[in-house]
């Protein structure tokens, strides 16, 4: 192999941080055009205006997602399988709300009957209201710590509830993860769109950062009086254990012990709150392409910050701290770590090869024109 054992953690490690952001960033101003549908635009055609920004693309967005579940299966073994245990029932509202999506798209204009259309406007935003929400409440649950734990034969036992992972911390975190999305979502439908659709985005875009900005402090002052889960000691990074083999401590305050043995770090957080002022502040002077691009930032900045913060714990217990999952624990073999390496470094390239062409194809504004002239063939 050309990396030992213990580079291939920290290399896989981060390229679920890679495909989590890249999923934020892309499928993410999906959900939050979704969220802004049945508020921003006061018509069909402005509705229209909205589905159709996100039309050529928001499929191929999804990739994203695929790719993030299927490297955490193959990466962290452990994780997929307790996770999925543990948080069945959310996963399983994140799906069958994801389900509104494509429906939503494909039969939303079939029909002409305002009702018709007004029910999938709705299920378009509970498409693109609820997984955000999901996904920031499960990574809330993720800094309080989860409860599951595994007996000596390595058998895992969750006994939480899906109404457990409602508490105020995890919807906190949802909400974030909500206003987040929406801001960028809002961004981008302010690059692709114009006139009072264009604006009513660009005021959105305004208001969501805001939201950001205040969750996100307050989420952070919030993390930082929270237990926080710390490795007392482990065996050699560089070899194969189960997470038994370790000791962990419970100390208040330890998910920021990070940024103090590496203060580049706290950029992080700092690239969170920039981000999302600079995008309030651009889109107040009408500069939408760098309002996107500013909200951008602060996605990826806020994701990192979340990121660093749990490193190297991927999936902490708070029935039994030695069980929590880590990136050095709960991982494959060298060896499939190895190969699917060198698969990344071939089909990653291609993605993002493809992806940017899309991009390019459908460059430009959507109208109310395009959508007169495209009546049967538009969504």
């Amino acid at each position: 192999m050309i990396f030992d054992y213990e580079t291939l953690k920290l290399i896989w490690w981060a390229f679920v941080g890679v495909l989590i952001i890249g999923f934020a960033l892309t499928d993410g101003f999906d959900f939050g055009v979704g969220i802004m549908l049945p508020f921003a635009a006061k018509d069909d055609t402005e509705r229209r205006i909205l589905i159709n920004s996100i039309g050529p693309t928001w499929e191929g967005n999804q990739t994203w997602l695929i790719t993030a579940g299927g490297a955490t299966f193959a990466a962290w073994p452990l994780v997929y399988a307790t996770a999925f245990s543990g948080f069945y029932i959310a996963l399983m509202v994140l799906l069958f709300s994801l389900f509104f999506r494509p429906v939503g798209f494909d039969y939303r204009s079939k029909v002409a009957d305002p009702r018709w259309r007004n029910a999938w406007d709705w299920g378009l935003f509970i498409g693109g209201f609820v997984p955000p929400l999901i996904c920031g409440v499960a990574f809330g649950n993720l800094l309080l710590g989860v409860p599951f734990h595994y007996d000596d034969s390595m058998r895992v036992e969750y006994t939480g509830s899906f109404f457990a992972l409602l508490n105020p911390f995890g919807l906190l975190a949802g909400l974030l993860s909500v206003a987040m999305l929406l801001m960028h979502g809002a961004a981008f439908a302010f690059v692709k769109t114009e006139a009072a659709i264009g604006e009513r985005s660009r005021k959105t875009v305004i208001g969501a950062a805001l939201v950001t900005v205040l969750l996100f402090v307050i989420g952070g002052f919030w993390v930082a009086h929270l237990p926080g889960y710390r490795i007392t000691s482990m065996p050699d990074a560089n070899t194969a254990f189960t997470p038994l083999a370790k000791t962990v401590e419970v100390v208040t305050g330890a998910w920021f012990d990070n940024y103090a043995k590496w203060p580049v770090t706290k950029l992080f957080p700092a690239l969170g709150v920039a981000g999302a002022v600079l995008a309030a502040l651009l889109a107040l002077v009408r500069s939408a392409r760098l309002a996107f691009i500013a909200s951008g930032l602060s996605v990826t900045g806020i994701i990192l910050t979340a990121g660093m913060s749990l490193f190297p714990f991927v999936m902490p217990s708070s029935l039994d701290a030695k069980s929590s999952l880590t990136m050095w624990d709960a991982v494959s073999s060298h060896k499939t770590l190895g190969l699917m390496f060198w698969m990344v470094l071939i089909f990653l390239p291609l993605i993002l090869i493809y992806t940017g062409w899309v991009y390019r194809v459908v460059k430009g504004k959507v109208t109310a024109r395009d959508i007169h002239e495209n009546e049967h063939t538009a969504y």
